[in-house]
């Protein structure tokens, strides 16, 4: 019989929204750093440092377990999805400001939702049908007073479809390994994607030495990117797990944009029209509601 999980304190739900809001961080570094420098680069670097982080948070923990071959590979392979994934996310953020990344990034729950029942082989819910044309209101919202950063909310969308295959694919993974050692091989996927399209690029168009190596410093953001975006809070997220529930760390995880718009606002001093407010209102509205009203028609 499985021990009930204790119970979280208030520090343990500050700490939770601390992480989110580092999370929300991530696409003001990514308007931090230095334009000239591509965004494969960036995002090879990233996890390569990240693969670095996690080696050593894992031998530390002494987590290090087997890992079948056809699920390494298969690792592998996600972590080339999460690198395109975090390519198209850079690459948003740098075509158009962090606040239009982040509101396109906020229908990865709802995409997983859409994208899960192929997987899993059930039926769509009307719920979930709903909740998607809500989420296209607030998207034709966006694209109405945004026209000019329709390249970057476009970026964006395919990153947050992205963010959904990989997710669901760890959902699977997590069942038989440990979240740490799936990110690690993940991140090693990345790596090498990135490391393969940045050698494409460089052999096709040809990159300048400012395109590949980051400047001094750029080091400084890669490596809260990798070390405290990554490493540090996906760990501290997957110890919060021992006391507080999935459903309670993936509704926090939602709040996400509207921390990354706040720190854009304040940090970047992003200005945005009404209608990109109230697109992004209405679609934080379905992506917040939905996992509430779905545990409550599921039962």
């Amino acid at each position: 019989m499985n021990s009930p999980l204790p119970k979280p304190t208030f520090a343990d739900y500050l700490h939770l929204h601390f992480l989110v809001l580092i999370w929300g961080f991530t696409a003001i570094l990514g308007k931090l750093i230095n334009p000239q420098l591509s965004r494969i680069s960036l995002t090879f670097f990233r996890t390569l440092l990240a693969a670095v982080g996690l080696a050593v948070v894992l031998w530390l923990w002494k987590e290090w377990k087997r890992v079948p071959a056809n699920d390494r590979w298969a690792m592998l392979g996600v972590g080339a999805i999460m690198g395109l994934h975090w390519l198209t996310f850079f690459g948003s953020a740098h075509v158009s400001s962090a606040s239009v990344c982040l509101a396109g990034m906020s229908t990865t729950s709802l995409f997983t939702s859409l994208l899960e029942p192929l997987f899993a082989r059930r039926r769509v819910r009307p719920l979930e049908i709903l909740l998607s044309l809500l989420v296209i209101v607030g998207l034709y919202l966006i694209f109405r007073f945004e026209v000019d950063q329709s390249l970057g909310l476009g970026l964006a969308l395919v990153s947050a479809f992205l963010a959904a295959l990989f997710t669901i694919a760890n959902s699977r993974f997590v069942r038989r390994h440990n979240a740490l050692l799936i990110t690690f091989y993940e991140m090693n996927g990345a790596t090498i994607a990135m490391l393969i399209g940045l050698a494409g690029v460089a052999f096709t168009s040809g990159l300048t030495a400012q395109e590949v190596i980051p400047q001094s410093a750029d080091w400084l953001w890669l490596i809260i990117l990798a070390f405290v975006c990554t490493v540090y809070a996906y760990s501290a997220g997957v110890h919060l797990l021992r006391k507080v529930s999935p459903f309670t760390l993936n509704l926090t995880i939602n709040l996400e944009p509207v921390y990354g718009m706040a720190l854009a606002y304040f940090i970047l001093n992003e200005r945005m029209t009404a209608g990109f407010y109230a697109g992004s209102v209405v679609i934080l509205l379905a992506v917040i509601v939905y996992p509430m009203l779905n545990s409550r028609f599921a039962k």
